[in-house]
């Protein structure tokens, strides 16, 4: 009726961005039956951020540390229940190579982490390689980490499916509708949103802005860097069969001399192979941020990767069929921030993921309705903590 107030719409939990984490988040919390807000600044499953892309690497034996492997291990288990939630195929068994020089520390790790966690692996020499993988031509003193349950999900449908069975149970779900700003109350039971078109009101807040942490949680996650990174798709020289599923694993290169990197076999009849750089060369002057990030492929981007290419692959180094931009949102050690605000318990931040995060993304929505809701979780999330960095 005229002059009566708006009627205010409360809810457990918000979530800031609606990307790999804060969809998972935002299908854990509807899961468990809270009501939902998720705020997305752009569309669903856009392109503009750091979780698209057509295929990224799920792989077991975490070179980057074991403590990693529980949590991707829970992964694996959430993303097969989202494809029967879903009724999606959404990952996609290949196995996987870590490759290089015994010494490098992908392999080092690799292999620490698969004795440490009883992973199924095998360590190919250069002559195993050429018999099994003759697309791969690695030097006399490397080897490769053979690991038989790597693979690859497909980032835009995961975000879809999580989103769309979040939905299904209630979350309501704004898109392009960016938080202008946030503030908790100090007695630490509520949360205000803020955006151009309403004022909301919550229990509990979800931070999971990816290239944009740094802005929306400012100095409380370390000094955040976004790096700038190119993935290419290459139309192979001969045989694209080559590339199929079923004879191609997805890898990881490290050598000794040259940049980290890594690819990833065709995802259908009429797709190509990708390959990109890690980290090391194309890295050097690409700090950026998200509005000034460049989108140009440049002639340097193209000849980083061919050098990589060029004698490891050679049968991939062929035409390049498209190229995209992506952001590395990178903590000083690489390591991901999934914790508690400090200062307010009520706000769970999940930011810094640092080109590698997407394949824990169904366990780490897990884990952020966890703290949500009851401000603990029992997944082993100390190597994340926000309190480690000055």
């Amino acid at each position: 009726m005229q002059g009566e107030a708006p009627v205010e719409r409360a809810f457990d939990s918000i979530i800031a961005g609606l990307g790999a984490m804060g969809s998972a988040a935002a299908y854990h919390l509807a899961r468990r039956g809270a009501k939902v807000l998720g705020l997305e600044a752009r569309t669903i499953a856009h392109d503009q951020g750091s979780s698209h892309g057509e295929s990224r690497i799920i792989r077991q034996a975490y070179f980057e540390h074991p403590a990693y492997v529980p949590l991707v291990l829970r992964a694996y288990q959430l993303w097969r229940e989202l494809e029967a939630d879903s009724g999606q195929s959404l990952l996609t068994i290949t196995g996987g190579l870590a490759i290089g020089a015994r010494s490098t520390s992908l392999v080092t790790g690799c292999l620490t982490s698969a004795h440490r966690h009883g992973l199924a692996h095998e360590l190919l020499d250069a002559g195993g390689m050429k018999r099994r993988y003759p697309q791969f031509a690695l030097a006399p003193d490397e080897v490769a980490v053979y690991e038989p349950q790597a693979g690859y999900l497909r980032p835009e449908e995961c975000i879809r499916q999580h989103l769309r069975c979040a939905a299904q149970r209630g979350a309501e779900l704004h898109f392009e509708e960016p938080v202008l700003s946030w503030t908790a109350s100090a007695s630490g039971d509520g949360v205000t949103v803020v955006t151009h078109r309403e004022t909301y009101r919550a229990k509990s807040l979800v931070l999971s802005a990816g290239p944009w942490s740094g802005e929306m949680i400012p100095g409380l996650t370390g000094p955040l860097t976004v790096i700038r990174r190119v993935m290419f798709w290459f139309r192979p020289v001969s045989q694209p069969s080559a590339f199929d599923p079923g004879v191609f694993p997805i890898f990881l290169w490290e050598p000794e001399r040259g940049p980290f990197f890594y690819g990833l076999p065709r995802v259908g009849p009429a797709a190509d192979p990708k390959a990109a750089i890690h980290w090391g060369d194309q890295a050097d002057g690409d700090t950026c941020t998200p509005s000034t990030i460049g989108r140009t492929i440049h002639p340097r981007d193209e000849s980083a990767i061919r050098s990589a290419l060029a004698g490891r692959i050679p049968a991939l180094n062929g035409e390049i069929s498209r190229g995209a931009t992506c952001m590395y949102t990178m903590t000083p050690d690489a390591h991901f921030v999934i914790d508690l605000h400090p200062r307010h318990p009520q706000v769970a931040i999940a930011a810094g993921f640092s080109g590698h995060g997407f394949k824990f993304s169904s366990a780490i929505g897990a884990v952020l309705s966890d703290l949500a809701l009851t401000n603990r979780t029992s997944s082993d999330i100390a190597l994340f903590s926000a309190s480690r960095f000055p």
